[in-house]
């Protein structure tokens, strides 16, 4: 069966990004602590078409969460480019050039309409207008099989919390705290999941809490 797997990195005290988001800053201020983890690591970078790295315990972690996945789900901030219409000349690509590092189809939820956007190394970008639960169908049918990946952000991966489409979830704690931004539990309102901790793995700088949606 094919299950939706949420990954996000998240501060001690519950945000996924900092206060004061933009366009020059996405990730709000601090938010960059957030991910400072990952990005030595040799697997990470692999993923990137970078050399070198370092192994430590996060590394079998961020691949393993990389094996049996067809496609991935995201909301619009994450993609990025801003609100309202798609700019009609020069429309905003993604945060990750070229050659982004999905490399396989990635369902964008937004609120309009755009044509599907072909990058290298796999990448398909749709944009899907109607609703978290067409993104996720269109995943699963285009990911044949294998699961699918929730990417976030915060208000994206508590819509599909609320409605019990969430079959896993990965959180990796930093030992950080934001003060504000955007928190990644903060409107609790719908049904209340029971979850089951499956892992917890203490690596440098961060702890892998993993948990089973129970139904």
């Amino acid at each position: 069966m094919t299950r939706l797997r949420l990954d996000i990195s998240m501060s001690l005290d519950g945000f996924v990004a900092g206060p004061n988001q933009s366009e020059d800053d996405p990730l709000g201020e601090g938010g960059e602590q957030l991910h400072e983890w990952i990005l030595p690591l040799a697997v990470w970078r692999q993923s990137h078409g970078e050399e070198g790295g370092e192994v430590n315990a996060s590394s079998a972690v961020v691949d393993e969460s990389q094996h049996n996945l067809g496609a991935t789900v995201m909301g619009r901030k994450m993609f990025g480019g801003g609100t309202g219409p798609w700019a009609a000349k020069d429309p905003w690509n993604g945060w990750w050039g070229e050659n982004p590092p999905f490399h396989m189809p990635v369902f964008v939820l937004t609120h309009h309409a755009r044509e599907p956007l072909r990058m290298e190394g796999g990448t398909t970008f749709t944009f899907v207008t109607d609703g978290i639960e067409s993104a996720l169908e269109q995943a699963r049918e285009t990911a044949g099989g294998p699961d699918v990946s929730l990417s976030g952000g915060a208000n994206i991966a508590q819509q599909y919390l609320k409605a019990g489409l969430i079959d896993d979830i990965q959180l990796h704690l930093v030992p950080v705290l934001l003060g504000g931004g955007a928190r990644l539990f903060d409107n609790p309102a719908g049904p209340n999941p029971g979850l089951e901790c499956t892992r917890v793995v203490e690596a440098p700088g961060v702890t892998h809490l993993r948990y089973r949606v129970v139904r």
